[in-house]
């Protein structure tokens, strides 16, 4: 019998709230550690607010084609969590086994660094093919060519990431993004103003202070694991060149459709953002700053959901289906809960918000009311954003991978898009109309999840 299911066991006399205790212990360092990611992002945004409106819309632009890199490089980091869980559910101490899927998720990192920067590079014109204005295509480019040289940091420190949440030991990187806040909000005021003698370099200072903020967080990582007895103990850079062919494929059968699946979702809000800069500067800088908050607020269950996956894994690796199946629905019911207070919050107090990011004034005045709008349509889907990433989630830490990214694609493509399109630009609706679509896709997205792990584990109970 596996440790998992001898715990499971002494627990079963209230096996819902141990597991609500237990998913709390690990959910709560990594909703810091996602906030942290947060807050460097938002410390861009308001710089960048700060500097001008024109700096703010090109780096949302540049964000779009860097974001669709790095997930593509994502999909197989964000398997090694749940490949890990399922090891030591089944064998606790089989550090074999965890040392190759973490050095496999390195190879895999290394070997897609290489073509995704080289996409990067070309971020201008392709920007220019997708017919953004050429003075925002030319700021996203000259933002995201220092990000070329980061994405292989960036996804290096997930690849760590990952290893360390799936050993339940989440602090490490929550201590990390810490550090790296401080960094990346010096790096910035440092290199977007030209302070402490450093020339002024605007919007390429935001990127080259991004990047530096991701290569500072891969190395504070390897620190971190070289010196914590408790992940040192797998040594993971041991015998780094030996190759693990059966877990390197599986990090690619597991990691591209959970890739895909991010994708979807996020190429949709990207996509959002492009017919965004067809409507003008005023309306793309009003939506960076309005999907910044609810992206803010999603991050509580993001980490809720990334703690599910190692749960949901662990039980399943130790063949305990109901246990399972009491993590997930556990989960899903501490996001939901927590999404419902903060869409209230949105409803209440959009004008409020929106003034964080922008000066009160006349010159703001028509990007604030704007922004606003936009804000109360995210209180609407807040719930429906909650549900769909923890369920999906869940169904990570059951390897399913391949029915998510379906479902994915049909919600966010075949019901979002053309809402978005035919609403925003079709109807005339503009920002309004993208933003409406978003919030149904969300909602479809949010119910075909949950009756997809209902479905699976109850036709998997023992």
């Amino acid at each position: 019998m596996s440790e998992y299911a001898e715990t499971a066991d002494s627990t079963a006399a209230s096996p819902w709230v141990i597991e609500a205790r237990e998913l709390m212990k690990l959910a709560m360092p990594l909703v810091a550690t996602q906030l942290a990611q947060m807050a460097i992002l938002t410390t861009d945004v308001i710089m960048l607010g700060r500097l001008s409106k024109e700096a703010l819309a090109g780096a949302a632009i540049g964000n779009t084609i860097f974001y669709f890199a790095w997930l593509f490089g994502m999909g197989p980091t964000a398997a090694i969590s749940p490949m890990i869980a399922h090891i030591l559910g089944a064998r606790r101490n089989d550090k074999a086994n965890v040392r190759a899927v973490v050095r496999m998720g390195f190879w895999v990192t290394l070997l897609l660094s290489v073509p995704l920067a080289m996409f990067l590079l070309f971020a201008e014109p392709i920007l220019v093919v997708l017919r953004q204005q050429p003075s925002l295509a030319a700021a996203a480019g000259q933002f995201v060519r220092p990000l070329s040289i980061g994405l292989v940091f960036s996804l290096g420190f997930q690849v760590l990431r990952s290893y360390v949440t799936a050993l339940e030991r989440p602090l490490a990187s929550l201590w990390v993004m810490l550090a790296t806040i401080i960094f990346n909000a010096l790096a910035d005021y440092v290199l977007i103003f030209g302070h402490f003698g450093f020339p002024k370099l605007g919007l390429f200072g935001s990127g080259v202070a991004t990047a530096s903020s991701y290569t500072f967080s891969f190395f504070a990582m390897v620190v971190v694991v070289i010196v914590s007895r408790d992940l040192r103990t797998y040594r993971i850079f041991r015998r780094f060149v030996r190759p693990d062919w059966p877990k390197f494929a599986e990090l690619f059968r597991l990691g591209m459709p959970i890739g895909m699946t991010m994708m979807f979702e996020a190429a949709l809000f990207n996509a959002a953002t492009l017919v965004m800069g067809t409507f003008g500067t005023v309306t793309v800088a009003a939506h960076q700053v309005a999907i910044n908050v609810p992206s803010i607020t999603f991050m509580v269950p993001l980490g809720v959901a990334l703690a599910a996956t190692v749960r949901v894994g662990l039980a399943a690796g130790a063949a305990d289906m109901v246990g399972a199946r009491r993590a997930g629905f556990t989960a899903i019911g501490i996001g939901a809960g927590f999404m419902s207070a903060m869409a209230v919050v949105l409803a209440l107090f959009p004008h409020q918000i929106a003034s964080l990011y922008f000066a009160d004034n006349a010159d703001n005045a028509d990007v604030l009311a704007l922004c606003a709008r936009f804000l109360q349509i995210a209180a609407a889907f807040q719930i429906f954003d909650g549900i769909q990433v923890v369920a999906s989630l869940s169904l990570r830490g059951l390897k399913d991978a391949r029915m998510p990214m379906w479902i994915a694609g049909a919600a966010y493509w075949v019901i979002g898009f053309p809402l978005c399109l035919g609403l925003g630009v079709g109807l005339g609706w503009q920002g309004f109309g993208v933003w409406t679509g978003l919030a149904f896709a969300l909602m479809t997205a949010a119910l075909l999840l949950s009756w997809r792990f209902v479905s699976l584990t109850r036709q998997r109970r023992e």
